[in-house]
């Protein structure tokens, strides 16, 4: 047999078999005087089972483990081990579904933010941001979307150290709609500094609103956290403070080293 009827006998394409000569997977033959490759029946049988194993699932390289033996495996060992595999996968597969039916539930009833997706509470509270800024009069302040942006990318990141503090205050936000009315109260003084200088007196007045706005047990939890430099200028900090007014900046700044200064 030439490649192509060897293809077709094990229902698989000459890229194919000549993919798996290339990763020594299947033994090619020699050429013979004309140029072509010559197979016989076992070159079929080896392939067709080599099919038959990737289609259970198996990588080449577990093919060739269990045509080999070279790790000792019997193949119901590595059968077994695939199966514990397909089953780690289908429960991840379950959980990834749940999460997927409650936002797909979120964007049938309008509730599934432009941020998501992200976890249940936090939607919960940039629900009940989108309730209290239609309750009250003008556009919604910038400094409000900032700083849904800033919690979204806070829970979902893989490196963040402050997820205590983090969950309590946007627990803390999401069931009590006077703090979130005092929120957008200081959203809108933030805004009011985008175009302020940083000597502007209003600059402490507003770090130590955003320090009164936080709850004392957020404050709190907050203590475990490691310090860091608020004049760091890379890095995530950076990239924050950068993406606010000098003036906003420095109120932020000045608000850090006040809850610093509380929990020393």
């Amino acid at each position: 047999m030439r490649i192509g009827e060897l293809a077709a006998v094990a229902g698989v394409t000459s890229r194919t078999v000549r993919h798996y000569h290339r990763v020594g997977l299947l033994p090619e033959p020699i050429r013979r005087s004309n140029g072509y490759r010559q197979y016989d029946l076992r070159a079929a049988v080896e392939l067709v089972r080599i099919r038959r194993l990737t289609e259970l699932g198996l990588s080449l390289d577990e093919v060739a483990d269990v045509l080999a033996d070279d790790e000792g495996r019997e193949l119901h060992e590595v059968l077994a081990a695939l199966d514990a595999d397909l089953e780690r996968q289908q429960e991840s597969i379950r959980l990834r579904r749940e999460r997927l039916a409650g936002l797909l539930e979120q964007a049938r009833d309008g509730t599934l933010p432009a941020e998501g997706p992200v976890s249940a509470e936090l939607a919960e509270l940039f629900g009940a941001m989108a309730r209290t800024s239609s309750e009250r009069p003008g556009p919604e302040p910038a400094m409000a979307a900032k700083e849904r942006e800033l919690f979204a990318l806070l829970e979902g990141s893989s490196t963040d150290a402050s997820g205590g503090w983090l969950a309590g205050l946007v627990g803390s936000l999401g069931s009590d709609p006077e703090a979130l009315h005092r929120a957008y109260d200081l959203y809108t003084r933030m805004d009011e500094l985008a175009g302020a200088g940083t000597d502007d007196p209003r600059v402490a007045e507003v770090a130590g609103a955003v320090v009164e706005l936080m709850p004392q047990d957020v404050i709190d939890s907050m203590a475990g956290v490691e310090e860091f430099d608020v004049d760091e200028g890379d890095g995530f900090v950076g990239a924050y403070f950068a993406d606010l007014a000098p003036a906003q900046a420095e109120a932020v700044r000045q608000a850090i080293r006040l809850v610093q200064e509380r929990v020393r």
